[in-house]
């Protein structure tokens, strides 16, 4: 699958905070409010988009074009934050509270329900599209959740655009090392074991996997403050690149043997 420039994700960066800062200006001049939805939704997506086009320029064999990609993570996006919602609203109803390792373990399952349907239902079964899917999925559900406290937070605010920018500022400057790296992680473990053919030490990684993302997740959730998010987060970044590492050296690895195949022995 051909893949788009590695300087990419730079052009989206700038050209949707372009957009973003015009619109922000128009809202705030014309005091329109069906201007606030679409100021949410490009401020809530921006950076998961960037960082999802950034993941797709890497030097890894994809066999996901540019359009499935964009479909995983909205219908992914759309039913993890769906399947998440119901599920903590019904555990905190039967239980009264809801523990953050309750949610980490009931946010990175749901994440992984559009993957898991990807990884069954089509032919996307390259090492590295495990990690590409789970990225996209990670980031639609991260743009739906910031647009939900973005809405929340204006609500609350009485209209204070100022609250709301710097809430999607600053969850979107981290959504890359939260819901994006952990999906990244979970369903690139879950395509490793799945092409390896289910077997019990491909489930153990996997398990091993996920549960390492709903610790991140239930840690990132109980300390919630700047300094606890830039270790966590630069600790599930540096797992994220180790494992792209990993995809890579691994094409790299195997092209001499696609590209020249060994010629068949005379008999």
């Amino acid at each position: 699958m051909r893949q788009p420039p590695r300087g990419t994700w730079l052009l989206v960066l700038v050209a949707g905070g372009a957009l973003f800062e015009i619109l922000r200006r128009t809202l705030v001049h014309t005091q329109n409010p069906n201007l606030v939805p679409a100021s949410l939704l490009l401020g809530a997506a921006l950076v998961p988009a960037v960082f999802v086009t950034f993941i797709r320029g890497r030097r890894l064999t994809f066999s996901v074009d540019g359009g499935t990609v964009a479909l995983i993570a909205f219908v992914g996006g759309l039913i993890g934050i769906t399947a998440a919602g119901t599920l903590e609203f019904d555990t905190l109803h039967e239980l009264g509270t809801l523990p953050m390792v309750a949610v980490g373990l009931i946010e990175e399952s749901a994440k992984l329900i559009a993957p898991l349907a990807v990884l069954l239902f089509t032919r996307h079964r390259r090492p590295a599209d495990g990690l590409l899917v789970g990225v996209a999925c990670g980031a639609g559900f991260a743009a739906l959740e910031t647009m939900g406290y973005a809405f929340v937070a204006l609500v609350q605010s009485q209209g204070n655009l100022h609250a709301v920018d710097g809430l999607l500022l600053l969850r979107g400057v981290l959504s890359p090392a939260a819901h994006m790296a952990w999906t990244g992680l979970t369903a690139t473990a879950l395509w490793a074991a799945a092409n390896r053919r289910w077997s019990l030490p491909g489930l153990a990684t996997f398990a091993a996997t996920f549960a390492v993302a709903v610790a991140l997740h239930a840690s990132w959730d109980s300390f919630a403050t700047i300094p606890a998010y830039i270790i966590i987060g630069a600790l599930s970044l540096a797992l994220l690149t180790l494992t792209a590492h990993r995809l890579s050296t691994r094409d790299q690895a195997l092209s001499p043997t696609l590209a020249n195949p060994p010629t068949p022995t005379a008999a």
